[in-house]
């Protein structure tokens, strides 16, 4: 027979137990609900048509609010994953989102290219997408020998060359040296292009300005016969806020 301590001991020891229970319950449910959600990725996820190529956080590097010049370069970020247990090969090109041309805030690229690292192919020229320029003419003044004869600028050919006004200078972007994008991702592996990166793969020759909000059509080309995948890579957004002018806080306080 138990007397009223024993009782009320075990009591308290049964209630002990079930909070006790009920707690470990509660954490293991947040804990599900945690490991449900998905990391929140900058950038385009998205797949070829076999999802033998996964295409991971494909952006724009972000330029700041001025953005990309006309005719200038861009870098991209981009993860690919290899699905398969064969080589894959990827062929990252550009081209006219319409026919018409650009539209949409969505603009193009003359090619897309690897810029820096340690290439494990011979560099070669990046290919020029047919229809993107017009046929060059030659020049009409051109001497024999193709080259165009430049004359001083004083008129006199005694002027010594050294002496005459520095030309202005060029506002044109500096040239390239850029290996066509044929990335081989081996078997269930990965490759990634991110900021800081030896080796970058850049949109070269925009054909217009490309700023925040905007975006770059690029094609997806698999060496696995797979349909060619076309999508357009945004610029990303900026990891810290953009900073003020100067005096822009005091004239909100006075506002």
């Amino acid at each position: 027979m138990r007397t009223l301590g024993t009782r009320r001991a075990a009591l308290v020891a049964g209630v002990a137990t079930v909070a006790a229970v009920a707690l470990a319950a509660c954490s293991a449910g947040q804990v599900a609900e945690t490991a449900l959600k998905n990391p929140s990725t900058d950038g385009v996820n998205t797949q070829n048509a076999d999802a033998s190529v996964l295409i991971r956080g494909l952006a724009v590097t972000y330029p700041g609010t001025e953005g990309y010049e006309a005719g200038g370069n861009a870098p991209l970020e981009v993860n690919l994953y290899n699905e398969t247990t064969q080589e894959i090969t990827v062929l990252v090109s550009s081209q006219p989102l319409t026919a018409g041309g650009e539209g949409r805030g969505v603009v193009s690229a003359r090619a897309v290219g690897l810029v820096g690292g340690s290439p494990t192919t011979p560099s070669s020229a990046l290919p020029e997408p047919s229809g993107s320029r017009p046929v060059a003419t030659p020049d009409s003044d051109a001497g024999p020998s193709g080259s165009v004869e430049q004359p001083s600028a004083s008129g006199d050919p005694s002027v010594d060359p050294s002496e005459t006004a520095d030309p202005a200078p060029s506002t044109e972007p500096a040239p390239v040296d850029a290996r066509p994008a044929r990335i081989a991702i081996g078997p269930l592996s990965f490759v990634s292009f991110q900021p800081g990166n030896a080796e970058t793969l850049q949109a070269i020759g925009l054909s217009d300005r490309l700023a925040p909000g905007n975006s770059v059509n690029l094609v997806f080309e698999f060496s696995n016969g797979t349909q060619p995948l076309v999508v357009q890579a945004p610029v990303a957004v900026a990891t810290s806020p953009a900073s003020r002018a100067p005096g822009g806080e005091a004239e909100e306080h006075e506002g």
